[in-house]
C-alpha cells in the first residue's frame, strides 16, 4: 500500500534521526506532486525511471542511478514504468561534506548494496554495531557522489517555453531557428540569446538534450533502439548511438546494464 504524501513527509521529517533509509514501490505513471523535505534526500531506483522536476530544472534518472536533493528544495516526481524507489534521508547539519547542489548522480556498486541493506534497519543504531557501520559507510559514499549529465534546464521566457513544449510533444521536429523566428516573429539572435540566458544551452544543445533524455525513458520501457532513434529525429540508429555515447560515455545497451 502506498502511503499518502502528507503521511510520508510527516513520518520522515518529524523523526529526529540523523540518517534513515526507506523503501517505497510505485505503479507506472505515478506522480508525486510538489513537496519538500526538512532533511536531505538521496533517491535511488532499483527499477524504473524517475523524472524529477523543480521550478527551474528537470532531471531524468534511469534505474541504478540516483538523485540528490538538499533539504528545502521543492520538487515533484513522475514514475516512468513501475518504480522501486529507495531513499536515504539525512538531517541537515549532522554530517559535513555532503553535496550542497541538486543533481543526478552515479551510484557505486558499494553504495547500491549499502542502501538495499539499510532499508530494513531501524534507528537508533547501537554504537559500533553492524547497523551503525552500514549507515556511516553510506554517509561516506554520499560525500563522493559524482554528478551525471541528466538535467534539462527549464526556460522562464514564454516564447522559449513554446519551442521547448513543441519538442517535448514531437521530439523529431526538425524546425530550425529560422523556422521558429518566423513563427514567433522573433529575431534568430534573440532566440539564441534567450536560450543561453534561461538554460545555459544553445537552441541545438537543448533540443539534443531533450531528445536524449526522452530516449532514456523509452529505452527503459523496452522500446527498440531503431524505433527510438527514428521517433526522435535521428537519421539512423548508428547516428543516435553515436550521439548517446558522446553525451553519456556509453552506448544505450551499455548504459542500461
Amino acid at each position: 500500500m502506498i502511503k499518502s504524501l502528507d503521511t510520508f513527509l510527516r513520518e520522515i521529517d518529524e523523526g529526529d534521526w540523523a540518517v534513515i533509509s526507506s523503501a517505497t514501490d510505485y505503479p507506472e505513471n505515478w506522480v508525486i506532486p510538489d513537496h519538500s523535505h526538512e532533511k536531505h534526500q538521496l533517491l535511488y531506483a532499483t527499477e524504473g525511471v524517475m523524472v524529477v522536476r523543480s521550478a527551474h530544472n528537470q532531471w531524468t534518472v534511469p534505474p541504478h542511478r540516483g538523485f540528490w536533493m538538499p533539504s528545502g528544495h521543492v520538487h515533484s516526481l513522475r514514475c516512468v514504468g513501475a518504480l522501486k524507489m529507495r531513499s536515504v534521508f539525512v538531517r541537515p547539519g549532522s554530517f559535513p561534506n555532503l553535496p550542497s547542489e541538486t543533481k543526478a548522480v552515479s551510484i557505486s556498486a558499494l553504495l547500491s548494496e549499502l542502501i538495499k541493506a539499510s532499508v530494513s534497519l531501524k534507528p537508533p543504531y547501537a554504537e559500533d554495531s553492524r547497523d551503525a557501520r552500514i549507515m556511516h559507510l553510506i554517509l561516506d559514499e554520499l560525500a563522493l557522489l559524482p554528478a551525471l549529465p541528466l538535467s534539462l534546464p527549464q526556460p522562464a521566457d514564454s516564447r522559449i517555453q513554446q519551442i521547448c513544449a513543441a519538442w517535448r510533444h514531437d521530439p523529431g521536429d526538425a524546425s530550425t531557428v529560422a523556422d521558429w523566428s518566423a513563427r514567433l516573429a522573433l529575431d534568430q539572435k534573440t532566440i539564441q540569446r534567450l536560450f543561453r540566458k534561461d538554460t545555459g544551452m544553445t537552441f541545438g544543445q537543448w533540443r539534443q538534450q531533450v531528445r536524449l533524455l526522452l530516449a532514456l525513458e523509452r529505452i527503459a520501457l523496452g522500446e527498440k533502439i531503431i524505433d527510438v532513434a527514428l521517433t526522435l529525429g535521428y537519421d539512423s540508429p548508428s547516428a543516435f548511438t553515436s550521439m548517446f555515447k558522446k553525451q553519456f560515455g556509453k552506448t544505450p545497451s551499455q548504459f542500461f546494464t
